[in-house]
This record gives C-alpha cells, sequence and structure tokens, in this order.
C-alpha cells in the first residue's frame, strides 16, 4: 500500500504534470494506492464547483481511506513533533506531522511534493516513494 499525500492529489486534479503525478499516475490500478481521512478533507475543501467535489470524492473514496489518527498516533505525532524540534527542524502542519507519523508506524511508504515531509524522511525514517 502507499499513501498519497494531498499535495500530489491537488497537483494531479489541477492537471499539472510533476514526477509525483507522473508517478500517482503510474500506480492507479497497479498498486493499492491509499488516501488518509485528513488527506480527503484537505483536498476536497479546495474545490469550487460541487460536479468537481464530487467527481472527487467519489475518486478518492473508491481507493483504501484510512484513518490516520487516534490517540496512539496522536502521542506518537507529538513526540516526533518534538524529536524534530530537538534535532533544529521545525514542522510547519501538524496534519502533516500525523500523515507521516501514521506512515512510519505503519511502514506505508508516502507519496509526496511538499518538502515538509524531507525532515521526516531524513531523521524518522518516513519512507517516500520517490528519492528525496
Amino acid at each position: 500500500m502507499i499513501l498519497v499525500d494531498s499535495s500530489v492529489w491537488i497537483d494531479y486534479f489541477r492537471g499539472t504534470v510533476t514526477p509525483q503525478t507522473d508517478r500517482l499516475d503510474s500506480l492507479l490500478g497497479t498498486e493499492l494506492v491509499a488516501t488518509g481521512d485528513l488527506i480527503l478533507t484537505e483536498v476536497l475543501q479546495g474545490f469550487v464547483s460541487d460536479k468537481d467535489f464530487n467527481q472527487a470524492r467519489k475518486l478518492l473514496t473508491a481507493l483504501i481511506v484510512v484513518d490516520l489518527a487516534g490517540q496512539r498516533i496522536a502521542v506518537q505525532a507529538a513526540k516526533n513533533f518534538r524529536a524534530l524540534r530537538a534535532a533544529g527542524v521545525t514542522a510547519r502542519k501538524t496534519i502533516d506531522t500525523v500523515i507521516a507519523t501514521y506512515c512510519i508506524e505503519n511502514r506505508v511508504p508516502l507519496l509526496y511534493s511538499d518538502r515538509d515531509f524531507d525532515p521526516f524522511v531524513e531523521h524518522l525514517g518516513l519512507r517516500s516513494v520517490l528519492p528525496v
């Protein structure tokens, strides 16, 4: 299973060609592609028209949708935030910290284009689908 972050989905739905959207294209239909409940929220809240919202919702909810948080992940995310801060890195977004922690704890690689995940790869063992 590969978790795809909102940073990739947003580019994908906008038709922006990046190494990450190309990789997503190659994964769909050949690998288990998942999204998370918080990622679903981040992506869907950006649609203006009901038609686009509903099309994206149908596509995304046809995938595996995982619950990203819960008490165990929430506590570990706080620990990961603190570990990064001790290493001189400040994680900028709580949701990204939760997503990265879910992936680390469940050994799920993450496809992302948001550089905020790079410290999690460098310091905490997050597995990136593409080279950092």
